[in-house]
């Protein structure tokens, strides 16, 4: 039965199970108590909720604690073993698979490295699927206890009703690749069990709003910086994110070439990839036969040396040009946007690091606009290069909390009318 608007009972229930389960997994324990006024439901849907949420064993008891002159008030929290969800990181340089637990714990995680350039959509299927069957065999899982699996790529992310999540990823030479269809052909998981997929800065920047950097901000950028950079805004009207291609953002007119086969993008500037180009195009010493994690150390080691050694000044003017294209590209941001925070994420950006960032921030406030800027922090984030994992987890989690903590059921199988049938044949081939 539908209320006045449209919501059902089930409905009622499922949001009230929501909000349980949302408080105690980011502020628990709690007392029954205490649910009530965070969850704003009464203390009877309070005690019905966690009776249901206890019986089907989403929470559990967390021992107890004093009240002011009454019984011990019993704490609860979200039983860590109750769900199971896998995490897979898209790169640049490697595919990373992680399994958690519900309270985002690894339990276990299988990388494959890619070969530089190669992006080959089969090869990435298969190190997707083969990593998932193998996090599920190192913890001893049965494919059903999963909640989902959630996939961060760079590219474009597009949902459709008839090939699932196709990505667009220019960058990387992917056209229109139906992501999730391939997956599921062949998958090692039950059909019951989603794979959730959306872009990588959008899951970076999910979990640096849920767990890192970015908690209790109501406005924030979260800057990918890896081979390439994107970014995910977040606002109050977008709260799961919303994935911008900031880096095809033109900085320079009849600039360098970026992947993307446009000129001028800042990725063209600011990702390890032009960095490491631009250094070896002014005959710096780039090591070669190695990936770009190694290179970039190689990199700052050179600009920056050890106490008594001498700085290569090719290396240390390509970094700086590089701090000035990022800070120019983050003002775009705060004047576009104007963020509580701009939090800079990425191997790449989390190895530059402290030594790159005063540098940023200089120039992010000096080109953007005055009121913006002074309301702005720019920052590291906190989770480490795992950020974009964990975020692709949180996915397949953000579901099932949408859900009430209920797992997805097989559709079922109805006969298909007659009516239909004929409609069918008769359409024009």
């Amino acid at each position: 039965m539908a209320g006045r608007n449209g919501r059902t009972v089930r409905d009622l229930r499922r949001a009230n199970r929501t909000a349980v389960l949302q408080r105690l997994y980011f502020d628990g324990p709690l007392s029954r108590f205490e649910l009530g006024p965070a969850t704003g439901l009464s203390s009877g849907s309070v005690s019905n909720v966690v009776a249901d949420l206890v019986a089907d064993g989403l929470v559990e008891e967390a021992g107890s604690v004093d009240s002011d002159g009454g019984r011990p008030r019993t704490l609860l929290r979200v039983a860590p073993a109750s769900g199971h969800m896998i995490g897979v990181d898209v790169g640049e340089t490697r595919v990373r698979v992680e399994l958690f637990d519900l309270t985002l714990t690894e339990l276990a995680r299988a990388e494959r490295p890619l070969a530089p350039q190669r992006y080959d959509v089969d090869v990435i299927v298969g190190h997707i699927r083969e990593g998932v069957a193998e996090v599920l065999a190192a913890a001893g899982l049965p494919p059903e206890r999963l909640l989902g699996a959630g996939i961060g790529v760079p590219g474009i992310v597009e949902h459709t009703a008839d090939r699932g999540a196709v990505v667009h990823g220019q960058t990387i030479g992917w056209d229109s690749v139906p992501l999730e269809a391939l997956l599921r052909a062949g998958s090692p998981l039950p059909d019951t069990v989603p794979y959730l997929i959306d872009n990588g800065a959008k899951t970076l920047g999910q979990a640096e709003m849920w767990f890192g950097a970015g908690r209790g901000a109501r406005n924030a950028v979260v800057v990918l910086f890896g081979s390439g950079v994107g970014a995910s805004l977040v606002t109050p009207e977008a709260e799961q994110g919303r994935a911008v291609e900031w880096g095809h953002l033109t900085v320079r007119v009849r600039g360098r070439r970026c992947r993307c086969g446009a000129l001028g993008c800042l990725e063209a500037y600011a990702g390890a990839e032009s960095l490491l180009a631009r250094w070896r195009e002014e005959d710096g010493r780039v090591p070669e036969g190695t990936d770009e994690e190694t290179a970039l150390t190689a990199m700052l080691a050179a600009a920056y040396p050890a106490e008594g050694g001498a700085a290569d000044p090719v290396a240390l003017a390509v970094l700086e040009e590089t701090a000035e294209y990022l800070g120019a590209g983050l003002s775009d941001l705060i004047n576009l946007f104007q963020p509580e925070r701009i939090l800079i994420g990425g191997w790449a950006g989390l190895q530059l690091g402290t030594r790159f960032l005063p540098a940023v921030r200089r120039h992010a406030v000096s080109y953007a606009l005055r009121h913006p800027a002074r309301k702005v922090t720019v920052d590291l984030g906190r989770l480490g290069p795992d950020a974009v994992t964990v975020g692709a987890a949180i996915l397949p989690l953000a579901d099932f909390f949408a859900r009430g903590g209920r797992r997805p059921e097989p559709a079922p199988q109805y006969p298909v009318p007659a009516w239909r049938t004929a409609l069918e044949e008769r359409a024009p081939h």
